[in-house]
């Protein structure tokens, strides 16, 4: 029968997205892999690919369509022998759920109909539940002597397809996941506070523009909300004195500048949190429901403010990284994450963030711990004040406050000390960040 092309989920947290362009059309042949539509995710706009073969019969959202719901149906495929009139007259595939709609292989025929070769009948599961496969995938199944009982499904809903077939072996077990794997992550929580009609009544009567909220911005509040009410956060604040590494950076820069490297400070703040998170190992930790897990590499998360949101694309081993490396890497995830054409990979994970403010001038501020990081850093500027030195006479230097923001049910009040300590350490004494 036909079968339902399911408005798919392309990030952890997406709920719903824009189906924003349509790359076939009703009637095209598509086979697995080949591209069907532009979506865009609450991060990105990505290229959504077919997972079975068949005719596009129906295209049941047209593009353009924003708030589709994740696992709605988008269009409808057509396997071989059926057509467009085997689709149910309410605009969508007979079967709107695996369990409720009945299978075209067990809806009754007329009794003049001549009985046809096709597909093997659906099979049955072990409990005598249908086992949902395309009609194409049993043909091959009963040709290799497969039970599809047997066979994982990868298709909407678990469908098995023509590709799980082809690559199974007589007698595969169905794929289960590792007995470590941690749990999928609940959908975030949804931002609470005074409603929309309580919010309108109080400025009635006066002038305003109403903005419309897109999936970006949704997850945010949504996340940020979260993030408020569920993490113990506390703060750590220290001054570090920039001088020596402002002095560090110069002579390099003039170094590299035949290679066309320039280091900013960031990129010296990076590497500091990267190697601070491997002298402190207990620290770089990540809450996992109900359990910690300490990450053995420096994924460190960078902050990068864009068009009506913001995305945190993730350094990964950034402690093992030359600063020229790091500087490059950090450059190419910023401007594509301004773009939004960074894959879900790029900015998932990591177990710390840094979030900089500096160059807005703001002095120091409190940054929200991005879950499930344990921790991150909030940067402002490096501004001039009279500092004490060493031998108790006055002097000038240059000093830059961070804030750590720190998840306590991760990390101890002298863990997250001992943790700022090594990155003002290694802020202070930058060349020793190349040792």
């Amino acid at each position: 029968m036909p079968t339902e092309i399911l408005m798919p989920a392309l990030s952890p947290t997406m709920e719903e997205g824009t189906l924003a362009k349509w790359l076939v059309k009703e009637g095209d042949t598509v086979s697995a892999g080949d591209l069907l539509a532009e979506i865009e995710t609450d991060k990105a706009t990505m290229e959504f690919e077919a997972v079975d073969e068949g005719v596009i019969g129906k295209i049941l959202v047209p593009e353009g369509s924003e708030g589709v719901k994740v696992n709605s149906p988008i269009a409808v495929l057509l396997d071989e022998g059926e057509s467009a009139d085997d689709i149910g007259s309410d605009a969508g595939p007979a079967k709107a759920t695996e369990k409720a709609a009945p299978a075209k292989d067990e809806e009754s025929a007329p009794a003049a109909a001549p009985e046809t070769a096709s597909a093997p009948p659906a099979p049955k599961d072990a409990d005598g539940g249908r086992i949902f496969a395309s009609p194409l995938a049993r043909r091959i199944a009963a040709d290799k002597g497969l039970d599809l009982g047997q066979i994982a499904g990868s298709g909407p809903r678990g469908r098995i397809v023509k590709a799980d077939v082809e690559s199974a072996a007589p007698g595969a077990q169905p794929a289960q996941a590792p007995a470590g794997a941690a749990p999928t992550a609940p959908a975030p929580a949804t931002p609470a506070g005074l409603g929309t009609e309580t919010v309108l009544k109080m400025y009635e009567g006066r002038d305003y523009e109403e903005i419309k909220l897109d999936g970006m911005r949704r997850t945010i509040a949504a996340r940020l909300t979260e993030a408020k009410q569920t993490i113990p956060h506390f703060y750590l604040r220290r001054d570090i004195r920039l001088d020596a590494l402002l002095k560090f950076r110069a002579e390099l820069n003039a170094q590299l500048d035949h290679r066309g490297v320039k280091l900013s400070v960031n990129d010296f703040i990076i590497k500091a949190c990267a190697l601070a998170l491997q002298a402190v190992p207990a620290a770089n930790a990540v809450w996992a429901g109900d359990r910690v897990l300490q990450l053995k590499p420096s994924d460190v998360a960078v902050a990068v403010a864009i068009e009506g949101g913001l995305f945190t694309p993730v350094i990964k081993d950034a402690d093992t990284k030359t600063l020229s490396a790091l500087s490059a890497e950090m450059k190419d995830l910023a401007a594509r994450a301004r773009d939004r054409k960074l894959a879900p990979h790029e900015y998932q994970g990591g177990s710390f963030a840094v979030s900089n403010l500096g160059m807005f001038g703001i002095d120091n501020f409190d940054a929200v711990i991005n879950p499930p990081h344990g921790a991150i850093l909030a940067v402002g500027a490096g501004v001039k004040k009279p500092v004490v030195g060493k031998d108790g006479e006055l002097a000038v230097a240059t000093v830059m406050s961070v804030t750590l923001s720190v998840d306590h049910r991760v990390i101890d009040g002298a863990l997250g000390a001992e943790l700022l300590q090594q990155i003002v350490d290694n802020l202070e004494n930058p060349m020793a960040m190349l040792a």
